[in-house]
């Protein structure tokens, strides 16, 4: 063999080396493209499925019932006695316009367009408290009795959020989740803040005779 010139047994293994490489990057990109196509397929199976609808459905019906509540808060802030339950009620208004306006951003991160829906459970909840304004209009214990009404609606609605929320992450909608979640603390903190205004106040005002 002359010197400074590769064997024919050293050529062959470098040509099974570079045969073998060109092996593993097409099996790399080969896998690389099946997650890739697994992962597309798992948001498609996402977005068509039982739970998905389900999802779309209880969106529909919360959003109507912020609806109706903006309707609802001002009607409360006016029958109330109290200043500081006045303020809240306000408060939690512009917070409800909020909460409608993430709503539409949550239909929009998921491509969806929104059907109309008629939220029967905050319709029956805003019924009881209109009788509560009529029927305790001139007593003390009209406070009280419009933050038990308040409050029925936030658990109402943070069961709804809280059932949201857990759906989304099951089903991945991340945008949609951080979204939600952001509503389901706002009206947690809203029931905290009315259950110290109903010991502090309220509560109070309700024993004290005319």
């Amino acid at each position: 063999m002359r010197e400074g010139f590769p064997s024919d047994k050293n050529i062959a293994q470098s040509n099974k080396g570079k045969t073998m490489s060109k092996q593993r990057s097409r099996g790399s990109t080969a896998s690389r493209r099946s997650k890739s196509g697994m992962n597309q397929g798992q948001e498609g199976e996402q977005m068509n499925n039982d739970l998905h609808e389900l999802f779309l459905g209880e969106l529909a019906d919360i959003y109507n019932a912020e609806q109706q509540l903006t309707k609802a808060l001002p009607k409360m802030a006016k029958a109330a006695k109290n200043d500081e339950l006045r303020e809240a009620f306000q408060e939690h208004l512009e917070q409800t316009e909020n909460h409608i306006s993430r709503l539409d951003q949550v239909f929009e991160s998921l491509g969806e367009s929104m059907k109309r829906k008629k939220c029967k459970g905050m319709e029956g909840l805003i019924e009881e408290g209109e009788e509560v304004i009529s029927e305790q209009k001139d007593s003390n214990a009209l406070d009280a009795g419009l933050i038990i009404s308040a409050q029925k609606v936030e658990h109402y609605e943070i069961a709804a959020y809280g059932s949201l929320c857990s759906w989304a992450e099951q089903m991945s909608h991340n945008d949609a989740l951080e979204l939600l979640k952001e509503t389901l603390e706002e009206e947690k903190t809203t029931d905290e803040k009315l259950t110290e205004l109903a010991e502090s106040l309220a509560n109070v005002q309700a024993e004290e005779s005319e």
